[in-house]
């Protein structure tokens, strides 16, 4: 994305714990099953979000592998449509509390993404449990005789992140052709997700994308919007 290249990222404390983990492994010889780019490089920040917003095996909402990689795909494509997606009647800023045309800019936005956002010099910045969870991930991904899923999906995020910010998204959006809910027209696409309990809704014009339309995928349910806002 534009600018996004340029922006300078301060590590937390822990920020490059998984870097550091990976220079050991390669130290003794052996290239590890998975890598994610420190914290501190944009691709490794929007990797981190990814992995951040999906389940993995043994956590809850996890149904399986594809299921995952379908969430993050989609984390993605709201991020991506609020910057150029912005449907008629509707501001970027109501959407997504910020003006911009950088992904990063979007995660960061106040109240969006929970866990991620600017510190008090007004550098991306994440919680020290972001961190401590994909140190666990890799651990698990790394620690045994072959790749497996741990490995795989924490790839695919990273490649992911690589992807789009070198100028594409290699995947379509599964809700880009929407245009009715429940006699409801909507705009397509998605444009928020949230825990995937009916109990959590963004509010608003926002309308729920059912199950059957795909719409609660890696234990997240994904949202649109009312065609005409109200």
């Amino acid at each position: 994305m534009p600018g996004c290249g340029n922006i300078r990222i301060r590590a937390l404390r822990g920020g490059l714990a998984a870097w550091m983990l990976f220079s050991a492994v390669a130290a003794g010889g052996a290239e590890p099953f998975a890598k994610l780019e420190p914290g501190t490089a944009p691709a490794g920040y929007l990797a981190r979000l990814l992995v951040n917003e999906t389940p993995f095996p043994g956590e809850r909402g996890y149904v399986g592998e594809e299921d995952t990689k379908a969430a993050m795909l989609s984390v993605l494509w709201v991020l991506h449509s609020r910057i150029h997606f912005i449907p008629n009647g509707y501001t970027q800023q109501e959407i997504a509390s910020v003006r911009t045309q950088s992904i990063l800019d979007v995660i960061m936005a106040p109240n969006q993404c929970e866990g991620f956002h600017r510190d008090a010099a007004g550098n991306p910045a994440y919680e020290p449990r972001v961190d401590a969870r994909v140190d666990n991930l890799l651990r698990i991904a790394n620690g045994g005789g072959k790749p497996g899923r741990f490995a795989r999906l924490l790839n695919f995020a990273q490649g992911l992140s690589r992807a789009y910010l070198a100028g594409g998204i290699p995947g379509a959006d599964r809700f880009a052709a929407l245009e009715q809910i429940d006699r409801i027209p909507v705009t397509g696409r998605a444009y928020s997700w949230m825990t995937g309990q009916d109990y959590y809704h963004p509010g608003g014009n926002f309308v729920t994308i059912p199950d059957a339309r795909q719409g609660l995928l890696g234990g997240n349910r994904f949202f649109t919007l009312r065609k005409e806002p109200q």
